[in-house]
């Protein structure tokens, strides 16, 4: 484990980063992977696609993080490169320990619930968890205790869950080894992680948040704290979202207290057993950038671009005709905040459904939005980025109306009820079937309709007609999408072969 240090670092440096560059500068003569070998010539079409420096900066992950003094594998006093940036991106985010991630907030996700698998089978869950986290209970064999939030039938959101239903789940269960939950939700809606935080470790339970979409909280006023300075024990942060790094990049962090620091062993160990051996230099170089860039620029540039949100906001208020609906999640008893990030316009006001006004920004203007629902768009304004207000509020009010393409979302069906455990019938033995004779059988995937976005259907569980229909007739909307099915028109579903009984 590394030696914990106190001394306050030095934010502006990017030992990772600025180690990449100069490994990139020296003229190798490589005979290593990656076999293009830092030269345009032995890869044409690749270097013209992202330019011959990117293919000198692609080292391994070891030979990036040599010691450039001695030219070995031994770290300096201060550490090697890797490590001395995620102690500053530790300090950065106020985790008292930080693991870099290559492949996204999935293998962060993975990587949690194989974590609350070392302390016991069931976990108390949020339903409207990422989908890599049904992915990661399934793996490690987790049995959940789903803990339902709200949901914004209306404008197609999901939200979070309150305090006093984990204090209910996990009087409820107290075989439950651990607390996950999702804060800030896709639309931005927060938690009150630091209430949940109490409930759980009054009950002797760590909690687990994925922060995927919070990676910016907590660098400047007018932001939500941060989950692990809320009290979070383990926390998964997307940084490729809001902070800056390239897609794919993510950071793992470890709180403060008895709680997480019974889990730093184990959280290592998965760590090791789930990260790539060949893990991409430049994502963990941009992790370094990125850190550097909230850390230093952040406190400056944020309330920035905080000020240009606020205008946007404010010229939809006075235009009329669209309707910001960024603060409807304020009125739900599970959300204590928003992302003021994520700013969300009702369309239907304006003449035309979300799906169609996304469609058309992206056709005629060029301008692409986050996500869009039957009702609304959903835009992801950078927290560094400069937002150019005049454009966006042009191309907005530049749409038609297209009436015909309003129309009422389905309405959601009843959970479905449960007959087989997660694992169990995933690795069963499956067999596609028509949607009609799917009535009934248990289910082999976990199907979640978008929008929301929430799992409506996990392996185990049993299909109802109304089940079925809801999810065709979300498949069948312009922008609807039913994430896992096996057949994209939803005209067959996966479901487990149950054996005939033995005949003595």
């Amino acid at each position: 484990m590394p030696e914990k240090n106190s001394a306050p670092l030095d934010q502006d440096a990017t030992p990772y980063a600025s180690a990449l560059r100069r490994l990139g500068d020296v003229d190798f003569m490589h005979l290593d992977v990656p076999s293009h070998q830092g030269r345009a010539a032995n890869a044409p079409g690749l270097a013209d696609l992202v330019g011959e420096r990117i293919l000198r900066l692609d080292k391994s992950t070891l030979f990036s993080d040599i010691n450039q003094d001695t030219w070995a594998m031994d770290a300096p006093p201060e550490g090697a490169p890797l490590e001395q940036a995620q102690r500053l991106a530790a300090e950065a985010w106020g985790a008292s320990r930080l693991w870099f991630l290559g492949n996204g907030a999935s293998s962060g996700n993975h990587i949690a619930t194989m974590v609350a698998r070392a302390l016991g089978r069931e976990t108390a869950v949020q339903r409207s968890v990422h989908s890599s986290v049904i992915d990661g209970m399934i793996h490690a064999g987790l049995e959940p205790h789903f803990i339902f939030g709200s949901v914004d039938r209306d404008l197609g959101s999901s939200h979070g869950v309150t305090a006093a239903q984990v204090e209910h789940v996990l009087t409820e269960h107290p075989g439950v080894a651990a607390v996950q939950i999702v804060s800030p939700s896709y639309f931005g809606a927060v938690s009150d992680v630091a209430a949940i935080a109490e409930v759980a470790h009054a009950h002797g339970k760590p909690l687990i948040v994925d922060e995927a979409w919070g990676s910016h909280f907590g660098f400047s006023e007018g932001l939500p704290g941060n989950a692990v300075r809320l009290g979070a024990d383990l926390v998964v942060s997307s940084s490729h979202k809001n902070a800056g790094a390239l897609t794919q990049a993510a950071m793992l962090m470890l709180g403060h207290g008895e709680f997480a620091e019974a889990l730093e062993d184990v959280v290592d160990r998965v760590h090791r057993s789930y990260m790539s051996t060949s893990t991409s230099a430049l994502l963990l170089g941009s992790l370094d950038e990125a850190r550097r860039r909230m850390a230093v620029d952040g406190p400056v540039v944020i309330p920035q671009t905080l000020a240009a949100v606020r205008q946007l906001r404010a010229e939809i208020a006075d235009r009329g005709r669209f309707r910001d609906a960024t603060d409807d999640a304020m009125m739900y008893k599970d959300v204590v905040g928003q992302d003021p990030f994520k700013v969300v316009i009702d369309t239907r006001t304006g003449g035309l459904s979300g799906t169609e006004a996304h469609y058309l920004l992206t056709r005629d203007h060029r301008v692409v939005v986050e996500l869009s629902t039957h009702a609304v768009i959903v835009l992801l304004i950078g927290a560094t980025s400069v937002l150019d207000v005049d454009r966006f509020i042009e191309a907005l009010y530049a749409l038609p109306k297209v009436p015909e393409s309003l129309q009422a979302a389905p309405a959601l069906p009843q959970s479905a009820k449960r007959a087989r455990r997660l694992q169990e019938a995933f690795f069963s033995p499956t067999e596609l079937v028509g949607w009609e004779d799917a009535v009934g059988r248990i289910s082999a995937d976990a199907l979640s309709a978008y929008p929301p976005g929430i799992p409506n259907i996990l392996p185990g569980e049993v299909f109802t007609e109304e089940m079925i229909q809801f999810l065709r007739k979300t498949a069948a909307m312009p922008a609807g999408h039913v994430r896992g099915a096996a057949d994209e028109h939803l005209d067959r579903f996966r479901v487990v072969v149950v054996q005939p009984p033995a005949i003595v």
